[in-house]
């Protein structure tokens, strides 16, 4: 009986010593309390305290941490919009004490100091400047959260504005501007474009026209240079100029109608296409010449009769 209860004894001390050792983990500080006093703090390794006595009354982190805080507020423009706010913070080694005894709650003390900087700064701005400026409310936050919690042991690293959310009808009605105004573009290019190809045609049809003249100019001077040659040969045989002219006309109709008797599928009418057509358009055109050139003879010679009678009037002088 006795050995038990040296053995129990024995166990009981063996526990009680091994209960004041204890381990804090890297980038931790434990705080140890005697009778509910702050006795000593404890970094990272393997420590000792007066079992029964003495007390880890808790431990702070060390490393960054980050909070994410949404707040949802209006801007001048009067639209809703929703803003993610991402604060990063780490417990200053030189005040851990004010850490962990000033701060009940250091997210929920964060958490206000970001929506009472936001809903101040925002409602500032329009909407598009919420998007453009997202930076200087992020500086705002930083400022305001520095002076507030270094007092309390917390050191602001950064700020981001990390989400800026509008209403989803807002998103709707901006991607419609968007798409309007890439439209409008859109159409604008295709308006120069369709117009420089109008150009190019134009253009295109210009030179051909110009061309095509050429061709004919050229095609009559050389039909022109041929009558020329061909009424001098027939000059040369004891023809005139006007029974060879008309002969020349006689015998392009007769080209004429071998051209057009030659395709089969031909629409063309040449009138007059009677056999003694020919010889009635040379007639024709004999008779008008001669006509013409006794016209011609006679106004010459009144003109000539006039001018002699207006150079013997006395009155004239």
């Amino acid at each position: 009986m006795g050995s038990f209860v040296s053995i129990f004894i024995v166990v009981i001390v063996f526990f009680i010593i091994l209960s004041g050792i204890f381990t804090v983990k890297q980038q931790t500080a434990a705080l140890v309390e005697r009778f509910g006093r702050f006795q000593v703090m404890r970094n990272s390794g393997l420590h000792f305290k007066i079992p029964l006595v003495d007390k880890i009354a808790g431990r702070i982190n060390l490393k960054i941490q980050q909070l994410d805080v949404i707040i949802e507020t209006k801007t001048k423009d009067d639209v809703f919009v929703q803003l993610k706010v991402s604060v990063q913070y780490q417990v200053t080694r030189s005040k851990i004490y004010d850490a962990f005894y000033k701060l009940e709650s250091p997210s929920a003390q964060i958490t206000s100091y970001v929506f009472d900087v936001v809903r101040a700064e925002v409602p500032k701005m329009k909407l598009d400047d919420v998007f453009e400026r997202k930076d200087d409310i992020a500086n705002a936050v930083k400022l305001e959260l520095n002076d507030a919690m270094l007092d309390y042991g917390y050191d602001i690293i950064r700020t981001l504005v990390t989400d800026i959310d509008p209403d989803q009808k807002v998103k709707d009605s901006m991607n419609r501007i968007n798409a309007s105004e890439r439209e409008k573009v859109a159409a604008e290019f295709e308006g120069e474009a369709e117009r420089i190809k109008i150009v190019a045609v134009a253009r295109a049809e210009a030179e051909s026209k110009r061309l095509q003249g050429q061709g004919i100019a050229d095609q009559r001077r050389e039909i022109a240079r041929g009558l020329e040659e061909s009424v001098e040969v027939l000059n040369n045989v004891g023809i005139n100029s006007q029974e060879a002219s008309a002969l020349i006309v006689v015998t392009q109709h007769y080209d004429t109608l071998q051209s057009v008797g030659s395709q089969s599928n031909s629409n063309l009418i040449l009138l007059p296409n009677a056999p003694e057509a020919g010889s009635n358009m040379l007639n024709d055109m004999i008779a008008s010449f001669t006509a013409s050139s006794q016209i011609g003879e006679e106004m010459k010679k009144q003109n000539e009769r006039k001018a002699a009678s207006e150079g013997d009037d006395p009155k004239k002088k």
